[in-house]
């Protein structure tokens, strides 16, 4: 496949639009869409739904996913023969992760490497869907179903425990945590984190928590809102901070990491996966 095609078709992907993409390539809107044209025509598929921003065809994922191992091994050659390249290394990353035991990973990372760490935030429970895309070369998922092309490792187990602040417990506090936490205002980190729900499973064996909930998408910020007092949340081991109360001692809920990437023979990416796994080892659960 013609390299400079593949380099337009993930620019696109990684811009959102034509126009953008154009901008970082230095080139017209018009010859993106002429490039883009001419590989849809070389693998006879529609490789992008011509949105705002735009979407990849199921083909399009194939071809994504393709062209960046493409990349990474051009890259991984040029640094090989002592070329000044630098390789970038895309992963998804839960919010969690990322706020605790991650950059320590990456700073394991020898710097002889030139490695551009260039990193996606996303729930751990979605961003198996970020490798599907192609979008990046690996992730930490809570997922041990592998992606097509995708080798599996267990990282070990992040845990979670229900954190409210003393002032909070004593407005809210009545009786057994099962008769007035399902009501109480809850912390969630966004639309897709359930933890709250599932621990407040654990206690009443049917409902979820309360839908009096702030929504606070990012990890610290979230922490700081449960210690000024807006509400419970579940919190890792990692970021506890002084003022929290820990509303039931001995009793967390428990999410499994793994480290899912490409099958591919990258010095670059194999380093970083090394260096994941002894972080996890130290920072994780087993």
């Amino acid at each position: 496949m013609d390299l400079d095609l593949v380099r337009t078709l993930l620019a696109v992907v990684d811009a959102g639009t034509f126009d953008a993409a154009a901008a970082a390539l230095h080139v017209t809107p018009s010859a993106v869409s002429q490039r883009i044209k001419a590989l849809e025509q070389r693998t006879g598929r529609v490789l992008l739904v011509r949105a705002r921003p735009v979407r990849l065809t199921p083909s399009g994922e194939v071809i994504v996913r393709y062209g960046r191992q493409l990349l990474a091994l051009d890259q991984d050659l040029d640094a090989a023969l002592g070329e000044d390249a630098v390789v970038r290394v895309p992963i998804a990353v839960n919010a969690d992760s990322l706020a605790t035991w991650f950059l320590p990973a990456l700073q394991r990372v020898s710097p002889s490497l030139r490695i551009s760490f260039d990193l996606h935030r996303e729930d751990q429970d979605h961003t198996t869907a970020l490798l599907r895309q192609g979008v990046v070369m690996a992730a930490v998922t809570s997922s041990r179903e592998p992606v097509a092309g995708c080798s599996v490792t267990k990282l070990g187990e992040i845990r979670y425990a229900a954190m409210a602040s003393r002032p909070y417990v004593e407005r809210h506090e009545a009786g057994p945590l099962k008769s007035w936490l399902p009501d109480a205002p809850v912390v969630v980190f966004d639309r897709n984190d359930d933890l709250q729900d599932r621990f407040v499973r654990t206690l009443t064996r049917g409902r979820g928590a309360s839908e009096h909930r702030h929504f606070v998408p990012s990890s610290e910020v979230y922490v700081r809102t449960i210690v000024a007092g807006l509400g419970w949340g579940m919190v890792p081991p990692q970021q506890l901070q002084d003022g929290l109360v820990d509303l039931a001692p001995g009793r967390t809920i428990s999410v499994p990491l793994y480290w899912q990437q490409w099958k591919l023979d990258s010095p670059a990416l194999n380093a970083v996966a090394e260096a994941v796994a002894q972080e996890a080892g130290t920072a994780l659960r087993s």
